[in-house]
């Protein structure tokens, strides 16, 4: 897609990040097979229904793979920097290295991340400069797929009518109470975590504020010039056409930010 390989070594990020795709991988293998399948061929639904969740649930597991993999903004070694914009730099006092002001040293990494928001253990890297739109993607299709697949467990036992279950398979048949209420259970505990997550993502960015500026400057008012939120997200995003901010297949193309915006940490 154009980004630099991003690989952090991590066993507790491998661990986490192998049980979300433990997660989405039940639910795509059983939600359409207890489901979306059966009610389909016995048309209490309709092909729209199916492909939705399937579109739902590839945009998610993109997303993710490619926001665990993507280069965060990880400065190099030597940078070079531009002579109109030294005044803007600083060195870190943990990697002896010149940053850009907003960057922020990941500790778990050892190394600096322009504009970072945290590390994250879920998808086994930081979230920066270069790889938040696709975290922000993460949670928003997560959220999704969570609630569609709530909204199917519930079709399936008070909407929809009946299935033949002589034509389904035998594990199916016997256990599809116990498959529908672990897919229940992971779709809440799925759809809370990320709902919170996802909405001080989104504050952040109408704030221009990082999760680690909130965290040093907590008690202290800010006065700094504030850019509409259509720029903040587009300089997330690195592009001003809305309709690219929800595609995770595609390279994305920095904007170049004013440095008076910045918040200075």
């Amino acid at each position: 897609m154009g980004q630099r390989i991003h690989f952090v070594v991590d066993p507790q990020g491998w661990c986490c990040m192998g049980l979300i795709i433990l997660i989405w991988l039940y639910n795509t293998v059983f939600i359409p097979k207890v489901i979306l399948f059966p009610h389909y061929e016995e048309g209490n639904i309709s092909v729209v229904a199916v492909l939705c969740y399937y579109f739902c649930s590839l945009f998610c597991i993109g997303s993710l793979l490619r926001a665990s993999v993507a280069d965060p903004g990880k400065l190099p070694e030597n940078p070079k920097i531009p002579i109109t914009e030294r005044e803007y730099w600083e060195l870190c006092n943990k990697c002896n290295m010149m940053r850009p002001k907003r960057s922020h040293h990941c500790s778990r990494c050892g190394h600096c991340v322009r504009r970072m928001d945290h590390h994250c253990p879920w998808i086994n890297n930081c979230v920066g400069e270069d790889n938040h739109w696709l975290f922000l993607q993460l949670c928003f299709y997560t959220q999704m797929l969570s609630s569609y697949t709530l909204i199917l467990d519930f079709c399936h036992y008070y909407y929809f009518l009946p299935l033949k279950k002589e034509n389904w398979d035998v594990f199916i048949f016997r256990h599809e109470l116990a498959l529908l209420r672990i897919s229940a259970f992971m779709g809440l505990i799925m759809l809370g975590g990320i709902s919170r997550l996802f909405y001080t993502q989104l504050m952040g960015i109408f704030t221009d504020t990082t999760g680690i500026e909130k965290l040093s400057n907590c008690c202290e008012d800010i006065s700094r010039p504030r850019k509409p939120w259509q720029q903040t997200f587009s300089e997330v995003f690195g592009t001003h056409w809305k309709i690219l901010w929800f595609i995770p297949f595609r390279q994305r193309q920095p904007l170049r930010v004013p440095y008076h915006f910045a918040n200075h940490v």
